[in-house]
């Protein structure tokens, strides 16, 4: 085979690892989603709904985002889209949410944006208000249905699951984190003396200097001791090696 050949038949195949890389990358970045994806618990978060259109010849012109029942939120605020309409659709809860303005026995469950369009190519996002989020689950899982002129309807309601692949169409997920030690309290709480304990702690510390004390002087006069000591040496030697030098003497 020729040289040129192969490397026409290596072209080839780059190429089509390429377009197989991008047909892959798609979907990624068309779903519904949640910007930002993650909150901390008990917080109050403002969202948006990011919905882009993934049609070549149809526009979106209703977007239904559908709440969490098992994990209501007590107050929800919608921000004005211009061009679109928000209906806010309201259900009574099973189990009544406590809050500092009183008991809660129903919640938003649905808001539903129509009268918009998104033509093909564009995106267009949702701004909410959620809070306070609940403290007890670690993601609000918001099952979305979006409607396109030509009738079709595209439903985000698959549930990602750790550790599996990512579903053909999955639900905007907002993941809950703990939420972070205020300013004011520490996760661990710093310990002050009393003054009983200042006065303790001061005798003990003119203890230890006092000790200190008696230590160097004690080494002072340790090392003047053997300052004599070897001074002594050195003159009995010098008069026994003059001795040495003067028999006589």
């Amino acid at each position: 085979m020729s040289s040129s050949r192969m490397r026409g038949r290596a072209a080839t195949i780059a190429a089509l690892a390429g377009a197989t890389v991008l047909l892959a990358a798609v979907p990624a970045f068309a779903h519904v989603t949640v910007t930002p994806n993650s909150a901390a618990q008990g917080s109050y978060s403002t969202v948006a709904f990011k919905v882009p259109n993934e049609e070549d010849s149809a526009s979106t012109t209703k977007v239904e985002v559908n709440l969490p029942t098992d994990h209501p939120v007590a107050s929800v605020s919608i921000q004005p889209v211009p061009g679109w309409t928000a209906q806010v659709t309201k259900s009574k809860l099973a189990t009544p949410l406590k809050s500092d303005d009183g008991t809660i026995d129903e919640a938003v469950t649905k808001i539903t944006w129509s009268g918009g369009k998104i033509a093909p190519g564009q995106f267009q996002q949702f701004p909410v208000s959620f809070g306070p989020l609940p403290a007890t689950t670690d993601a609000l899982v918001f099952k979305t249905l979006q409607t396109y002129d030509n009738g079709d309807i595209v439903r985000w309601i698959d549930v990602p699951k750790e550790g599996q692949a990512e579903p053909q169409h999955p639900a905007p997920t907002l993941k809950l984190t703990v939420a972070a030690a205020s300013d004011g309290a520490s996760a661990t709480p710093s310990v002050t003396a009393t003054p009983a304990a200042d006065a303790k702690s001061g005798g003990s510390s003119a203890g230890t200097q006092a000790a200190s004390s008696d230590t160097s002087d004690g080494t002072a006069r340790a090392l003047g001791v053997a300052g004599i000591v070897v001074g002594a040496i050195g003159i009995g030697y010098g008069v026994f090696a003059g001795r040495r030098r003067n028999p006589s003497a």
